[in-house]
């Protein structure tokens, strides 16, 4: 058995995240010793191991519950799980999109920025709804 501590160690989660996810449900709580200190074993790491992977895959907190239920019934079909995964690539792929357009934007608004000692900024100025990208390729020389 092990602490929390090397608990978060072995399995990559911190301690902090191993608290989180014992109050919200998501994992089971762990055993405790006399004195009220968290214990761990290896199927706790294991579940942990699994919580991480699938948060590093972009997974929401409620499609991790999904996918652990899941991992656990031996007798869940296959189907199940790659329709999970499939939706995740999906709201990757328009996660994705949405940065990309963002990026675009940001590009534009750089560009459009002279980067002098005038104080007009054109990125202040659409943060602020000015809509300072025509208004600023004018000023540009």
């Amino acid at each position: 058995m092990m602490n929390i501590g090397e608990a978060a160690r072995v399995s990559g989660v911190s301690a902090k995240m191993i608290r989180y996810y014992e109050e919200t449900g998501l994992i089971p709580p762990a055993g405790r010793t006399g004195s009220g200190y968290r214990t761990y074993g290896p199927k706790e790491v294991q579940i942990l191991r699994f919580v991480r992977r699938a948060r590093d895959l972009g997974f929401p907190m409620e499609k991790v519950a999904d996918l652990l239920a899941l991992w656990r019934d031996r007798d869940r079909a296959s189907a199940d799980v790659r329709h999970l995964a499939e939706a995740q690539v999906a709201a990757l792929e328009t996660r994705i999109r949405e940065m990309q357009e963002m990026k675009a934007t940001l590009e534009t608004l750089v560009h459009a920025c002279a980067g002098d000692d005038r104080p007009d900024c054109p990125i202040l100025d659409d943060l602020g709804g000015r809509g300072a990208v025509t208004h600023c390729a004018a000023n540009t020389n």
